[in-house]
């Protein structure tokens, strides 16, 4: 039932017909038939019966606003990623950690300038994903999140360098691109244990690079000409730990002092954030 509440919820997504919602759920009629019919008696899911098209209904606008409500910081948080979008002429967003997973739940900006994955979309959180998360948390979780990047020895070392020199800096620069995100999310799908060893050796090496290829050391000259997919830095909440990430997503070549520029603007509304 949350997954069509979900699937509406996406971008683009705002009318979709039922065979839509069957196909892209890969549910049977019936029981596509008897979650909306629930989703609609409850008011959570409206149907045009004219277009027979599903859109949101308006019961979720009491729970959105009861979210905005409850969840404080998170909305504060939106409102930074649009102002800081509106400022610096990126893509901004929210990314909030669930379990292993990152979620998107804010985004401001045009869509043509967004990374990859969608608001409500789930990534893994392992390398590469979510490096201000782990730079800020205890060894031993950081210890689990290089782990789950493979066991790569080469692999492990440049990661936790990459984690000490983002604590030290105050925030993450990232030059994964779109294309190279989804790659390594399709890499870290395939489970090399079930492989052969030569393959099982390439996929390891293939997610090792995967992994590790969009970090690039502050001497690096590649920083000159490679586009910088992701500006980001932590909030904490009352306890020090991190709540979640206010991001930037240039997706363009920068130079050092533009890198530093968007850093420490992003800081500063994440400090104002921390204090809220």
């Amino acid at each position: 039932m949350l997954d069509v509440v979900e699937l509406l919820a996406r971008p683009g997504n705002e009318q979709l017909r039922f065979s839509d919602v069957v196909r892209e759920l890969g549910l049977n009629q019936a029981t596509a038939h008897a979650i909306l019919k629930t989703l609609c008696d409850r008011g959570w899911v409206s149907r045009d019966p004219a277009t027979k098209t599903f859109t949101l209904g308006p019961a979720l606008a009491v729970v959105a606003a009861r979210t905005d409500a409850v969840r404080s910081l998170a909305h504060a948080a939106r409102g930074a990623a649009i102002r800081i979008s509106a400022e610096v002429g990126y893509a901004g967003c929210v990314v909030e950690r669930f379990d292993d997973s990152l979620v998107m739940t804010a985004f401001a900006g045009h869509d043509a300038s967004a990374p990859a994955g969608l608001p409500g979309d789930r990534i893994p959180y392992a390398p590469p994903f979510g490096v201000a998360f782990a730079a800020w948390d205890t060894s031993d979780s950081q210890r689990a999140w290089i782990e789950r990047g493979g066991s790569n020895a080469d692999c492990a070392r440049r990661l936790e360098l990459v984690l000490a020199r983002t604590r030290e800096r105050g925030f993450d620069v990232d030059w994964t691109t779109p294309a190279l995100a989804q790659a390594a999310q399709l890499v870290g799908t395939l489970h090399s244990d079930e492989m052969p060893a030569p393959v099982r050796q390439i996929i390891d090496q293939l997610l090792a690079e995967f992994t590790t290829i969009g970090y690039l050391s502050d001497d690096d000259p590649g920083r000159a000409r490679q586009p910088v997919a992701t500006i980001a830095a932590p909030v904490f909440d009352h306890h020090r730990r991190v709540a979640l990430i206010l991001a930037v997503h240039p997706l363009c070549a920068l130079t050092r002092r533009q890198v530093q520029s968007i850093g420490k603007r992003l800081t500063r509304e994440t400090a104002a954030l921390s204090r809220f």
